[in-house]
């Protein structure tokens, strides 16, 4: 293309909790109108059941100006099914069929600027860029994305900038990959739009899987134009004519979604050829994956989309030069293209300006485990653990002592309760043992055994390698070994020592990521809770009552 210019929740309760209770959502609009979460979560939940039985009550109630609505994701995923009420900031959660005259009553109260309450810290201590939409429009509705300001990036890069100050203002944003690995996307972009070869690809990787992540699919299952939009600036930056998105089949909703927004999306002129009257022509398809992990490898997911077996192979060289048909292939996850219509309509300077000196802009998670406010979450670059866990996520269940955070999946780490004043970003995180993985933060008690969270994550990366490179095919089978022997009191000090250099092999010699990083949880519990790996190998005995420690042979 050329340069020139432009071409585990508490107990729910028994009625729908009412904002009084400090649940509020974010800014909404000030008209009568009732938005039904309908992300998995909630759909799950029977939350369809709410919209239709909420639209037959609010119309037989005689409120013929009232809006039901389905919305995406409202970010507080465990206490479904929720129903927001944006213009008085009323969150009801936990709504039952029969529980909707509270809510009917609610809207029939509503007054055209009203005072909102204060929000509480799960949505105020937020910021929300990757997400401004989710649960504010509805996700199969092109006309809502729009109202939005949707595809307004996309016309304003057509209309009056280069391909090139496209990748200078991505730059400048200071944007990280947020697959994991945080690698500059702008490099990235001038490396593709640099690269000899001629079609150039860009791929939106989807494949989310790592245990109690589901960040890029609650995007997908609520702000699908965002992503196509954020993939049509990268094709236009770079000199692409194809998309994929590859996304794992046990994602419908996410699939569904997507497919239909791609379909609409080329009936109004925002895919195909001339998008927008310009001289970019850029297709997007849906490539489907079978769950495996090791394809959110890149490399792996080449393969796979080109219909091969999902195993990575060496680089260099590089899919950036030589990826999909080993043609030059832009390759950045869901969260990475849902930012881009952003920075275009801010600017990379605005951007830049939010996180820390090193990590811009902002990161969102998907909170779990044993924190009150589970569900997804976004806030800025440098945020504190403690304000994550404590302010957002409402502290511990039940009461109990913090004991560690893990993040970064299955090659993640656990961090103690002596850095939850760290703030969190891609060199904190990296410092204390752990990274930034695509998102997902599992919060951890007194109830925990850090020995057993270890044999847990090493059964997972067992079961999912590839099995191409023996470091990790057998290498990730002896670990799990020795971490089982470990949680039933039968192992020695030796076979700790041959744990601690098992994984170091496996980290350098494994040909992927998921080799490269499954010992990593190892690491981390054996840097903090080595007392505990202690407590079972010399003690036999589990301080957290986890593990079936075995009885002891008697000597004959």
């Amino acid at each position: 293309m050329s340069e020139s210019a432009p071409s585990a929740p508490p107990a729910p309760p028994k009625r729908p909790r009412r904002a009084a209770d400090g649940l509020r959502p974010l800014e909404g609009p000030a008209r009568a109108s009732a938005y039904v979460c309908e992300a998995v979560s909630c759909l799950s939940a029977q939350s369809h059941d709410i919209l239709l039985k909420l639209g037959e009550q609010v119309s037989g109630a005689g409120l013929k100006d009232v809006e039901v609505k389905r919305v995406g994701c409202l970010l507080l995923c465990a206490s479904g099914p929720l129903v927001q009420i944006p213009g008085t900031g009323q969150l009801f959660s936990n709504v039952r069929p029969d529980d909707l005259d509270a809510i009917v009553e609610a809207l029939a109260d509503v007054t055209p600027g009203e005072q909102r309450a204060p929000e509480a810290p799960f949505f105020s201590r937020q910021r929300r860029i990757a997400t401004e939409n989710s649960g504010r429009i509805d996700p199969e509705s092109l006309d809502d994305y729009v109202e939005k300001g949707g595809f307004e990036a996309l016309r304003s890069v057509l209309t009056s900038m280069t391909p090139a100050q496209v990748r200078e203002e991505i730059t400048r944003s200071g944007l990280r990959g947020r697959g994991g690995a945080g690698y500059p996307t702008g490099l990235k972009w001038n490396t593709v739009a640099k690269a000899v070869g001629s079609p150039k690809y860009v791929i939106c990787n989807a494949d989310e899987g790592d245990p109690g992540a589901f960040m890029d699919r609650s995007v997908l299952e609520s702000d699908p134009y965002r992503v196509i939009e954020g993939m049509a600036i990268a094709a236009y930056a770079v000199g692409a004519s194809e998309g994929y998105v590859y996304c794992r089949a046990e994602y419908p909703l996410a699939v569904s979604r997507l497919r239909k927004a791609i379909h609409s999306a080329g009936r109004a002129g925002y895919l195909g050829l001339h998008i927008l009257d310009s001289k970019l022509g850029f297709e997007v398809d849906v490539r489907l994956g079978a769950g495996a992990f090791v394809c959110g490898e890149e490399t792996a997911l080449i393969a796979s989309v080109q219909g091969g077996r999902g195993t990575p192979t060496t680089r260099p060289p590089y899919p950036a030069v030589a990826g999909l048909w080993d043609q030059p292939t832009l390759i950045n996850n869901v969260e990475t293209f849902a930012n881009i219509a952003p920075i275009i309509r801010k600017g990379g300077a605005w951007f830049a300006g939010i996180g820390t000196s090193t990590s811009k802009g902002t990161k969102v998670f998907a909170l779990a485990g044993r924190v009150v406010n589970t569900g997804l979450i976004e806030v800025q670059m440098g945020t504190t653990l403690r304000e994550i866990v404590f302010d957002i996520g409402g502290g511990i269940v039940d009461g109990r002592a913090f004991k560690a955070v893990q993040t970064g999946g299955p090659s993640g780490g656990c961090i103690p309760a002596e850095f939850l004043d760290m703030g969190v970003d891609y060199e904190s995180l990296v410092g204390v043992g752990s990274f930034m993985g695509s998102g997902g933060m599992i919060v951890m008690d007194e109830t925990s055994c850090m020995v057993d969270v270890a044999r847990y994550f090493m059964d997972f990366c067992r079961e999912e390698s590839c099995g191409k490179c023996a470091p990790c095919r057998v290498g990730t089978t002896q670990l799990w070994i020795l971490l089982d022997r470990i949680s039933h009191g039968g192992a020695t000090l030796d076979d700790l020592a041959q744990m601690e250099r098992l994984g170091a092999m496996v980290q350098r010699t494994s040909l992927c990521g998921l080799g490269q990083g499954a010992p990593n949880p190892i690491f981390s519990t054996l840097r903090y809770f080595r007392d505990e790996y202690l407590a079972h190998i010399v003690d036999r005995v589990c301080p957290a009552g986890v593990c079936a420690i075995e009885p002891a042979p008697v000597p004959v």
